[in-house]
């Protein structure tokens, strides 16, 4: 699809061997090199201790003086000549009682005598106490004091799961997000990410960390023009794109022109074919105010110029600025329809960005019904029905483009793509078989064409033929040397098959070298920075994605992964815990 950026799964999303659900990996799971991509850190194992909803109170923390620490009687003869800690751990126990009828008020008065009644120095059973009296504020729904007496079990004894977790949930309901994740991410690395309760937590509170500090940081962000690679690979994406199309012979300049017809559209001083101009000279910065003036003097462009502002205004990371553009070349009826076709698809690309599916979807139906014979709009539809994992229709738009433009490349590289997603989520080994052949047709039917090379690097990844990856990697790059993302994967897949973090750093560092906006670089190195324990390092990484984020979405993802790795230098500070390092 075509908005701020293009769907290239070639480049710009997850690879193979480093998922989207990446905020693992910087809370610190391993990254299990060698393993498949449905590998994510060390989810989905059986879950641990506390997998529960750990509602419960606790039983005894230590054994009392006559053997088991719940054996002491709440009443009755003898209580005058039990210990200290034998009187509060009868206490505690009475209350446990209430707990299990209900009667959270009565527990707490008993937990309370509990910890009046222990001794100071018995900070494991005092801990217990304030964790059990939390747990029946909890059920009273009384978060401030849930979160203190947990604050209290955790100053007695710091590695205690059950206080870190409730008062994390309970910081989750006093919205004190920051807390609520230093927390649970403490939680994760004691519990080793085997309990897929905290985890979920974990990625709830990341998500909605990202997603409030992205609404505020794009809203005020600078646009910031992308590389002239990312552009040119973009505007690549189209066939049937009016204002892609390089200048005709009589609008480029006056020497150019002998006929008297030719020379009169350069008296018109026209705006749109100065940004045209500019634009074959890679001199992108000018393209918006040139376009403007065409738009300002109403002149014959005027629709062109819609367009390719609007396009420029997404590609700089501003669709609310490009959306009325859009929307006035659509209910232009009287402009090229091919024109309207292209902002449809633009603008439908832009919804999917912003996770309306549906409104994405009904613009490019409609750009379907209105240029029917447009093998753009089958082509991104195609890349769109892909993410909503509809292979089946993706598969039949990707054949419709190919129908219309039958030397289309890409279309016929990606159709392979969605079959070999459908083969492999299938677990289908003939069908993937089948797949993999017809990636081998494409780059033999179209050998320059680096979009079948990286893709099929992709699938050969997931099948684990590393060394065959590799060289379709390497004749991407032999076709597009100057392609930042390629050099990213190809990086990855140093780590995933030989375990070689230097060459997979330095084939990083290549990519940043070749593109310094290529966010997804940045963001791929600060991951692996996480992993090797540098977090200082990871969030200036981090912070480097984010300011080259092209879209809201994307910059509240980049967001979690550095809130993850600032909330594990202040666990490590505070508990000294620390996940495993590369």
């Amino acid at each position: 699809m075509a908005a701020s950026k293009p769907v290239e799964p070639a480049g710009g999303g997850a690879p193979a061997g480093l998922s989207r659900c990446s905020w693992r990996l910087v809370l610190g799971a391993p990254i299990l090199l060698g393993a498949g991509p449905s590998t994510c850190g060390a989810a989905g194992g059986a879950a641990r201790e506390g997998a529960s909803e750990r509602k419960t109170p606790e039983g005894g923390a230590s054994p009392g003086p006559g053997g088991d620490a719940g054996s002491g009687q709440p009443d009755g003869p003898g209580h005058e000549e039990m210990s200290p800690l034998g009187r509060a751990q009868a206490a505690k126990n009475k209350g446990n009682k209430y707990f299990k009828a209900g009667k959270y008020e009565s527990a707490i008065q008993c937990y309370t005598e509990a910890i009046s009644l222990c001794p100071p120095e018995k900070n494991l059973d005092l801990s217990t106490f304030y964790q059990n009296r939390a747990a029946a504020y909890e059920q009273l729904q009384k978060w401030t004091e849930v979160a203190q007496d947990c604050t209290k079990a955790v100053e007695l004894n710091p590695k205690y799961v059950k206080a870190l977790f409730r008062r994390a949930k309970a910081h989750e309901k006093l919205d004190n997000k920051k807390e609520c994740l230093e927390d649970v991410t403490a939680v994760c690395i004691l519990e080793a990410f085997q309990n897929q309760q905290s985890m979920l937590l974990a990625d709830k509170v990341l998500k909605l960390l990202g997603k409030e500090k992205a609404k505020e940081k794009y809203k005020n962000r600078e646009p910031l023009m992308p590389s002239p690679q990312f552009i040119k690979s973009y505007f690549s994406s189209f066939t049937d794109d009016i204002i892609s199309q390089p200048l005709l012979k009589g609008e480029k300049s006056d020497e150019d022109k002998d006929k008297e017809g030719e020379a009169s559209e350069v008296k018109e001083n026209s705006g749109y074919l100065r940004a045209k101009q500019y634009m074959e000279e890679e001199n992108y910065d000018k393209i918006i105010s040139e376009s403007t003036k065409e738009i300002e003097a109403k002149g014959k462009y005027m629709a062109e110029a819609l367009l390719l502002r609007a396009t420029f205004y997404l590609l700089i990371g501003n669709a609310s600025a490009a959306k009325p553009d859009l929307d006035q070349v659509i209910s232009m009826e009287d402009a090229n329809v091919k024109l309207r076709a292209n902002a449809l698809i633009k603008r439908g690309s832009m919804y999917m960005q912003q996770q309306q599916p549906v409104l994405s979807t009904q613009d490019f139906n409609m750009a379907a019904d209105i240029d029917p014979q447009n093998a753009d709009v089958y082509h991104h539809r195609g890349q769109l029905k892909i993410l909503l994992d509809q292979i089946e229709e993706a598969v039949e738009d990707f054949d419709e483009c190919i129908r219309l433009r039958p030397n289309s490349a890409l279309a016929q590289a990606q159709k392979c793509f969605a079959l070999y997603r459908q083969a492999y989520t299938g677990s289908n080994a003939l069908t993937v078989q089948a797949a993999m052949k017809g990636f081998e047709d494409v780059i033999k039917k179209f050998p320059k064409c680096a979009e079948g090379y990286a893709l099929y690097a992709q699938a050969l990844t997931d099948q684990q033929q590393f060394g065959k990856a590799d060289e379709m990697y390497d004749k991407c790059i032999d076709l597009e040397p100057d392609n930042a993302t390629t050099y990213v994967h190809k990086g990855l897949l140093q780590l995933q098959w030989k375990q070689d973090l230097d060459k997979g750093l330095e084939l990083i560092s290549k990519a940043i070298e070749i593109d310094n906006k290529c966010d997804f670089a940045y963001e791929t190195m600060g991951t692996i920075e996480v992993q090797r324990g540098n977090l200082d390092k990871a969030i200036e990484m981090f912070n480097k994605a984010i300011n080259l984020a092209k879209s809201e979405m994307e910059m509240a993802h980049l967001y979690s992964l550095c809130d993850a790795a600032y909330a594990q230098t202040e666990v490590a500070k505070k508990y000294g815990l620390k996940p495993p390092t590369l």
